[in-house]
């Protein structure tokens, strides 16, 4: 059995303009004092890092690497969320996913995915000349504006979207693999894989891909009131990276899953501080320990109350305390007999 690694820290909720947030340096510095020891790196911000130059130089990822050695840091993943949503994007959803890409692709679907795909292709051979394992993603949406089946979806609308998902995914899944690293999709409200449902179905467009993986992050299910102990259960095998956020679901007269347009302090559903929530993330430590999870516990900050810095401060200490160091023997180890096979079976009357 391993232990996992971390606590991490996924820098995209914290990086800004001003210091120490701007700089890879400045902000590698503020996260170690906290007692971080990795970061997950957004691979589309450039205050932090540049993926196109990371594709292609040895030399500059060796530059960040021992930028963030220097303060005992390692890399956990490189997150291309924000690239693998524009992978695949409704045509209701073109104008308000526009931000995401470079302006030179903007009102420009076709363009637009165009360069997501090769962003994300860029962020395998980035992750495997800095020596990962593990990429962090969204699998985009076609079908996310039909997941309530009202109007009724007409017959083979879904398994259209999913082949098509398929196939868009497919080659980006190949040079993953021929990098050495798993794409690591968090299944998330707002993207075709939001359950374990679509998640299998996504497994079958891309022919049962060994690539196709899991960035768990329990606070997704538990606002949609999915068991997510038993999705460990059932998916550990795919799970290669780890979201350690934290949610609470209270829902009331007025509002439920659905969240009635509320901002998201007034959500029934909402995203807390680690410790603040209703998250059992003892029994999740338990059970990713339990399954042998041996990559990352990284803190993704999401709070509609309380201050980022604050959460970073608390979230390290919380998730130090909740990684289980996996013994190396059985407890009972001290009243073992020493018997061999023909003690065996004298034992049970065979001999």
């Amino acid at each position: 059995m391993k232990t996992m690694k971390g606590p991490g820290l996924f820098l995209a909720q914290f990086a800004g303009d001003e210091a120490p947030f701007n700089s890879l340096d400045a902000i590698g510095r503020w996260a170690a004092s906290l007692g971080y020891k990795g970061m997950q790196i957004p691979s589309w911000d450039a205050r932090l890092f540049d993926l196109a130059r990371a594709a292609e130089s040895d030399a500059y990822c060796d530059e960040v690497k021992g930028t963030l050695a220097q303060y005992g840091l390692s890399i956990t993943e490189l997150s291309t969320h924000l690239q693998g949503q524009l992978v695949a994007v409704h045509p209701a959803f073109d104008e308000a996913f526009d931000g995401f890409a470079v302006a030179a692709v903007r009102g420009n679907p076709k363009a637009r995915q165009e360069w997501a795909v090769e962003q994300m292709k860029l962020g395998a051979k980035a992750s495997r000349r800095l020596g990962l394992t593990a990429n962090v993603s969204f699998t985009g949406a076609l079908a996310w504006p039909f997941v309530y089946p009202w109007p009724q979806r007409p017959a083979g609308l879904v398994e259209t979207a999913f082949a098509e998902l398929g196939k868009r995914w497919r080659p980006i899944l190949d040079a993953y693999d021929e990098a050495g690293v798993d794409l690591c999709y968090e299944i998330h409200p707002g993207e075709d894989v939001h359950d374990g449902a679509t998640f299998e179905r996504f497994v079958d467009a891309v022919g049962g891909h060994r690539r196709a993986c899991i960035n768990y992050d329990p606070s997704h299910f538990l606002l949609q009131q999915l068991d997510y102990l038993a999705f460990i259960d059932i998916y550990h095998e795919r799970i290669k990276a780890f979201h350690v956020k934290d949610a609470e679901f209270n829902p009331n007269g007025r509002v439920g899953v659905y969240g009635g347009y509320e901002p998201w302090v007034d959500r029934a559903g909402r995203f807390r501080s680690l410790g603040d929530g209703q998250v059992d993330f003892g029994a999740i430590f338990s059970k990713l320990a339990q399954y042998d999870y041996e990559s990352w516990a990284v803190l993704e900050w999401e709070c509609a109350l309380k201050h980022p810095e604050d959460g970073a401060r608390e979230g390290a200490e919380f998730i130090a305390a909740h990684i289980i160091r996996v013994t190396e023997r059985a407890f009972d180890d001290f009243a073992a007999g020493g018997t061999d096979e023909a003690a065996n079976r004298r034992m049970l009357g065979l001999a």
